[in-house]
């Protein structure tokens, strides 16, 4: 999602705004522009704070904006009548336009907040909602697709994970589970930013995969990355939420996780566990799995704390030609 909002000022005319393409808070934006001149010192000082802070306004309860900008409860609420609004609802209603999905998330936790609770009515809470996010996940499955994706995995010569913010942490945790069953996995978890991924999947083609995870918000690096492979020819395997999200239309075949979450965006819980899952699926069909893993084991084992066996390893010679 990108926000255009330009500002020209003639000397001391008031700010002309164009808007290039339907935006959020588009609406207010223009009845900013057609009042700017005939509003009072203090309500252009807010005009003023709100386009340049549009998604930070849309957030706020009127005694917040009012604070942010340095005026009355009374005074915010007069400048959304002098904008045409019957009040400040009406106003962050329009303003809430197009920011829908990202604010969700802020006004649920506003909501939660609020709640009486102690600490374990909110951890049992939380866990509740991950058992239901499970539960419809599971449900969800296809069988198909599930065969689909295993089969992807499994056939590629090289993967790549794409994900940023939260995902990119998933990202690695699959890179992690899928390592001994794939001969070539990369993932986005520190490397160096999408212009640098964007070059190596430049060199990917039908013979690799590349797997997507966004939940929202949706990350827009990720969707660009998606559909410039897909382009090439390269198969997607996406895990996403629901049909509508925006990897779902960029990829071969999508898997679904359920991840709503009051107090944030997501539950990388529920997320998770459907990584795990595939991992353990692609485990149970890979080539000798049993031999992998234990090839794998072998390989980092002077890496692992062995506790009991630290005994049995040869000690380290000590020279004692100085102490004789």
């Amino acid at each position: 999602m990108k926000l255009y909002l330009h500002f020209h000022f003639p000397s001391v005319l008031a700010p002309m705004i164009h808007i290039d393409t339907p935006t959020p808070g588009g609406t207010v934006n223009a009845r900013i522009g057609k009042v700017y001149l005939s509003l009072s010192k203090a309500h252009r000082k807010t005009a003023d704070y709100v386009l340049s802070n549009a998604f930070r306004s849309a957030t706020m309860s009127i005694d917040e904006l009012a604070n942010s900008v340095g005026i009355s409860i009374a005074t915010a609420n007069r400048f959304a009548r002098a904008l045409g609004f019957d009040g400040y609802p009406q106003f962050r209603a329009e303003l809430v336009c197009g920011f829908e999905a990202m604010l969700a998330p802020i006004d649920n936790l506003r909501t939660e907040v609020q709640r009486p609770a102690t600490s374990t009515e909110i951890i049992g809470d939380s866990l509740s909602e991950d058992m239901a996010n499970l539960e419809a996940t599971r449900r969800g499955l296809s069988p198909d697709l599930c065969n689909q994706a295993v089969r992807m995995i499994l056939n590629a010569e090289r993967i790549y994970i794409v994900g940023y913010g939260a995902s990119a942490f998933l990202g690695g945790l699959m890179a992690h589970g899928l390592d001994p069953f794939c001969d070539t996995i990369q993932c986005t978890v520190g490397s160096g930013g999408p212009s640098h991924v964007a070059r190596q999947l430049f060199k990917y083609t039908p013979r690799d995969l590349v797997i997507g995870i966004s939940f929202p918000r949706y990350a827009e690096d990720v969707i660009t990355m998606l559909r410039q492979v897909r382009e090439k020819g390269v198969p997607v395997l996406a895990l996403t939420d629901v049909p509508s999200s925006p990897l779902a239309s960029h990829a071969n075949v999508t898997l679904y996780a359920q991840t709503r979450r009051q107090f944030s965006p997501n539950s990388e819980g529920a997320a998770l566990c459907l990584i795990e899952a595939i991992c353990s699926a692609v485990a149970h069909q890979a080539k000798s799995p049993v031999h992998s893993a234990s090839e794998m084991t072998k390989f980092v084992m002077p890496w692992l704390y062995q506790g009991g066996t630290q005994a049995a390893r040869k000690p380290t010679p000590v020279d004692t030609s100085e102490q004789e």
